[in-house]
């Protein structure tokens, strides 16, 4: 059990226990405040964050920023973004369940040493580990749930928002509502 968030990132960066390692460039444990009180979970590293060993940086981050600054929200202020798995599959395919399984220990970790009060997972695969198991995002995303005390909610993948710009006004929102239910609690 880690400590600090410092010491679980050190050892996740040395991790081999699945196949993901052999393909990786870069391990991307986390960004963001480590006191923050919302985190937000994606499905794992794509090409661009990989390469630069931190979490949502390609087109999708880029987004991603611009959605969260309309809401008054900042990934190195206000909030910590981390992803079920930490190394990038192949081709950016989704990751396996026996991948996010093997995975979930160093989320588990993060969520134990952060302790947000909302966790925002970012697309289906991420709600589908988190919330539950048959998640249906474009019927269920921006619905808040308590689990273990802590609210989670999911909206869109913002690569899913690039592909299909038609879905930005409902993700949107999301993040609206997530804005809003921060203000409820007093969550700066």
């Amino acid at each position: 059990m880690y400590q600090t968030l410092e010491e679980l990132e050190s050892a996740c960066l040395s991790c081999k226990k699945c196949s993901l390692y052999k393909t990786r460039t870069n391990v991307v444990v986390g960004a963001g405040n480590p006191k923050a009180k919302v985190m937000f979970v994606g499905e794992g590293p794509g090409e661009q964050e990989d390469l630069q060993g931190k979490p949502f940086v390609g087109r999708s981050g880029q987004l991603l920023d611009k959605m969260l600054d309309a809401v008054d929200l900042n990934r190195n202020e206000n909030i910590y973004i981390a992803n079920i798995v930490k190394c990038r599959p192949p081709k950016n395919r989704d990751p396996l369940p026996e991948e996010q399984e093997i995975c979930i220990g160093w989320l588990n970790g993060q969520f134990r040493l952060i302790q947000p009060k909302i966790i925002v997972c970012l697309g289906r695969i991420a709600a589908a580990k988190l919330i539950h198991p048959n998640f249906r995002i474009m019927k269920e995303h921006g619905i808040f749930t308590e689990k273990s005390g802590v609210l989670m909610m999911a909206t869109l993948h913002p690569a899913a928002l690039l592909r299909n710009p038609n879905n930005k006004p409902g993700a949107f929102e999301d993040f609206l509502k997530l804005r809003a239910k921060m203000d409820e609690l007093g969550i700066k």
